[in-house]
Formats: C-alpha cells, sequence, structure tokens
C-alpha cells in the first residue's frame, strides 16, 4: 500500500480542453476559446480571457499570461493576470508578479514576485436609454418655439 495521498490535480486535462503535450514547444502567441493545458514549452504570451489555463508538471512557460483562473503544477516565468484565482501547487515555480481576486499558495511551492490582489468589478445593470431618450425628443420640440418667441420679442 502506498503512503503517497491521491493526486489532487487532473494528470491529463478533461474534455474539451486545448493540450500542448510535454513534446512540443510554442513560441509566439497563444490565444485560447477553451481551457488550455499546457505540459510542453510556451515563450510568448499566452491568452485565454474567459478560460482556465492549467501548467502541467512537465510544463515550462516563460510567457506573459492572461486567463480567468490560472493553475500552475509546473514552472512559469512572467507575469501572471487571473480575473478569478491563482492556484500554486506544491511543486511549482513561479518567478513573476500576480494579479488577481484570489490566490492559493501550497506548501512547498516556490513563488517569487509581487502580489496585487484587486476585487473583481460589480456588475452594473445597464443604463435604461429609454427614460432619457424621451426627454431629449421633447426638450428639441419646446425649445423650438420658445426660440420662435423670443426672435418675435426682439422685432
Amino acid at each position: 500500500m502506498s503512503s503517497m495521498p491521491p493526486a489532487r490535480f487532473e494528470a491529463e486535462p478533461r474534455g474539451g480542453a486545448a493540450t500542448i503535450g510535454k513534446a512540443v514547444k510554442v513560441v509566439g502567441q497563444i490565444f485560447s476559446r477553451e481551457d488550455l493545458y499546457v505540459d510542453g514549452e510556451v515563450e510568448g504570451t499566452v491568452e485565454a480571457l474567459e478560460h482556465k489555463l492549467t501548467i502541467g508538471p512537465n510544463g515550462t512557460v516563460r510567457a506573459t499570461i492572461k486567463a480567468r483562473e490560472v493553475v500552475a503544477l509546473g514552472a512559469i516565468h512572467g507575469n501572471v493576470e487571473a480575473t478569478d484565482k491563482i492556484e500554486i501547487r506544491k511543486d511549482a515555480k513561479l518567478t513573476g508578479d500576480i494579479r488577481t481576486a484570489r490566490i492559493i499558495i501550497e506548501d512547498g511551492a516556490y513563488f517569487k514576485g509581487s502580489i496585487d490582489i484587486v476585487k473583481p468589478e460589480p456588475v452594473k445593470a445597464p443604463a435604461k436609454p429609454q427614460a432619457s431618450a424621451p426627454a431629449a425628443q421633447a426638450s428639441p420640440v419646446a425649445s423650438a418655439p420658445a426660440a420662435t418667441n423670443a426672435s418675435e420679442i426682439k422685432r
């Protein structure tokens, strides 16, 4: 029987996630419209603004990262911005500045940089343009007779 606790991370991504395997190296920009699992090497920028980015245990990322959620199991060298949260797991290494709403750093993880915790912006209800539109239409009509009356007074 193993004395190792069961792994809390997924060794392979769930269905629906794009994968960069451990034998793949990407240099450039990555823009993802789905969850992304990186177990290879990436240099440049990675953006998954509305999705989860997972750096696998074999992954090495030297990039600026912007995502909804970032889970680091491997190595990241660069600034990371996550609108929801960042998790740095026990064997991960992150060197760079972090900007996020929530952060989890497990015991044993390596982190060097600064952390900026930002509160998520509350969703504002859109202003009702219908209420202001009739008032805008009424004012030119109301001011037009006043202008003709003013010109009649000057005569």
